[in-house]
């Protein structure tokens, strides 16, 4: 922070709806650099939780990344592996024990939690605490306990204890303090992933003391040790971030992190609105287009339109596929041939085209998208559109011309106009070809994702982004070892309650090869085998495209739509050109 002088940078933007001032008040610093700024976005649906062993949505992840860290996080641009609380760690000639090193002087943010309010320095014994909670059996409040299942040593007798009420002082066996700043973890077995799996949002450390004072309040008060704490949160209305001014990293220059001054969520749920906001000035990103609009704002070579030059465009094809979801242990869907009937039914080129307009590509491979990692997607033998062996396999069902077939409800989540328009499209290719009759149910988000989880819906709506570039990502979620005996009990991994020992047996062997040919050549097996069953009807794999207002700058898209706002800064107007 050379200059202490604020310098007033006043930009002016001319949008489709007018003229349109705003104000930011930026300081320069070194290496080209400014603070100052809000940065403001959108998310169409409001957040359930902001405790990292609760979520199971993108829109409480994109927040609780500015939060909170982990010992590991991903790279913005490259998505590898790269340290973030731990400096460093190794790993021994076995590739079971795996022992981090933590920086030190980082501190938890100020909160009431804390004596006078001051955050205190994260040792490993809070690494040693969250880790130990993401294996309690909490089914109810703990999302999280499939990166550890099976993995870290000793990690589910400490869940079967627990279940018990009974509370070992060690904790989890595998999980040991060695000092105050390093932290060694043990495998029962070489997990190719497993850094990856810490990275995510599950692994996040959180203090004791929020835990211990807010209760099941939690979920509105996170504390972590990131470089945006939460300041103001409004239901449905506004989530305010602002900059935590004891961050611990600094850039390449020694300018302290973060450049922004807060993050500013709104929740406006249509998307025209959106880009209407957007275009007048009043907010910094927009990703994704309403798909009625996306002919008047790019071209078929992805080139923006005379009225939206003005902007920054970014588009990436993503890790993510979008599908939808049979309750396998239900009395519909139990029936493979009519769950091959309904995905032979749809013609997904058709619905990229004429509903999705370019903003996603047909699913005709396996639930692993193209681009996930180094595994070659393109060798699965998915499903393509083909209504006589739909109409076969109605037949094979028990169903021949759609009679005797049971009543089918669809249900997806309220919030943005793409689900409910591919909803349609789909309605309408299904009920054709297959002469049934197929009825939407639109419901709150929160109220779909217990319903799915609960086994209390048989065709559903869902999507999978990738939280890391690996095939086991997406392979992960069809694993028997997360199906509950208890139809009641609710699973968030494997909501479909799909159970095969063949699948398995390729899966298990897959994460146990670190040979990453031989590993993909194993997930290319248990790909084709979700595809065989017909776990679920793939629909398409995304193309997302994002505005910035053009003042702002070091925001790189990703395939995963990881956004880390940490050096994220704006410019004058002299420079957003």
């Amino acid at each position: 922070m050379q200059n202490s002088i604020y310098l007033l940078i006043i930009v002016l933007l001319t949008s489709c709806g007018g003229n349109v001032q705003r104000e930011f008040h930026l300081k320069p610093t070194k290496g080209g650099k400014y603070y100052g700024g809000t940065f403001r976005t959108n998310e169409e649906e409001y957040f359930k939780t902001l405790y990292p062993l609760n979520i199971t949505e993108v829109v409480a992840h994109r927040i609780c990344e500015q939060i909170f860290e982990g010992l590991v996080t991903f790279d913005d641009s490259t998505l590898a592996v790269i340290p973030n609380l731990a400096e460093r760690w190794e790993i021994d000639p076995t590739g079971t024990k795996y022992t981090f090193y933590l920086h030190k002087g980082v501190f938890f943010q100020d909160d009431a939690c804390f004596p006078n309010g001051k955050g205190r320095e994260l040792k490993a014994q809070d690494v040693k605490y969250c880790f130990d909670r993401i294996c309690y059996h909490n089914p109810a409040d703990n999302q999280g306990f499939w990166i550890f299942k099976d993995v870290v040593k000793g990690a589910s007798l400490y869940d079967s204890l627990t279940a018990k009420k009974i509370v070992p002082n060690s904790g989890v066996s595998g999980v040991k303090v060695m000092d105050n700043y390093t932290i060694q973890i043990e495998l029962e077995k070489p997990y190719a992933v497993f850094l990856a799996r810490l990275a995510l949002i599950f692994g996040k450390i959180y203090p004791h003391e929020a835990v211990e004072k807010y209760g099941s309040d939690i979920r509105i008060h996170p504390v972590g040790t990131g470089p945006f704490y939460l300041k103001i949160n409004r239901d449905n209305q506004v989530t305010f971030l602002a900059r935590n001014t004891h961050y611990w990293k600094k850039d390449e220059f020694g300018n302290q992190l973060p450049y922004l001054d807060a993050l500013r969520i709104s929740y406006i749920k249509e998307k025209k609105n959106e880009l209407l906001e957007f275009s007048k000035g009043n907010s910094d990103l927009v990703y994704r287009f309403p798909l009625e609009m996306i002919d008047e704002i790019v071209d078929y070579k992805h080139q923006l339109k005379p009225a939206y030059k003005k902007f920054q465009l970014q588009f990436m094809p993503q890790i993510s596929i979008q599908y939808y979801g049979f309750q396998h242990q239900g009395k519909i869907f139990n029936n493979i041939n009519l769950r091959k009937a309904f995905c032979y039914a749809i013609d997904r080129q058709k619905l990229c085209d004429f509903t999705l307009k370019g903003t996603g590509f047909p699913a005709i491979y396996g639930i692993v998208p193209p681009g996930t990692g180094t595994y070659d997607a393109t060798q699965i033998k998915g499903f393509n559109y083909n209504p006589s062996k739909a109409q076969e396999y109605m037949v094979k069902a028990g169903y021949p011309k759609g009679k005797g077939c049971p009543k089918i409800t669809l249900e997806l989540n309220s919030g943005g106009a793409r689900n409910a328009q591919v909803a349609e499209a789909i309605k309408k290719m299904i009920e054709e070809t297959l002469n049934i009759k197929i009825d939407l149910l639109t419901v709150p988000w929160a109220q779909h994702t217990e319903a799915v989880e609960s086994a209390k819906t048989d065709f559903y709506r869902l999507g999978w982004v990738a939280d890391y570039p690996d095939a086991e990502n997406f392979l992960n979620l069809f694993h028997s070892k997360y199906v509950p005996e208890d139809l009641s009990q609710k699973t968030y991994i494997n909501s479909f309650r799909y159970k095969s020992k063949i699948f398995d047996a390729y899966y298990n062997e897959a994460v146990q090869t670190i040979d990453e040919t031989k590993r993909n050549a194993l997930y290319s097996k248990a790909d084709q085998q979700i595809i065989d069953d017909a776990v679920v009807l793939p629909i398409y794999y995304d193309v997302d495209y994002r505005l910035l207002q053009p003042y702002v700058r070091n925001c790189p898209q990703n395939a995963m739509e990881q956004r880390d706002f940490t050096k994220v800064y704006f410019v004058p107007t002299t420079k957003a050109k």
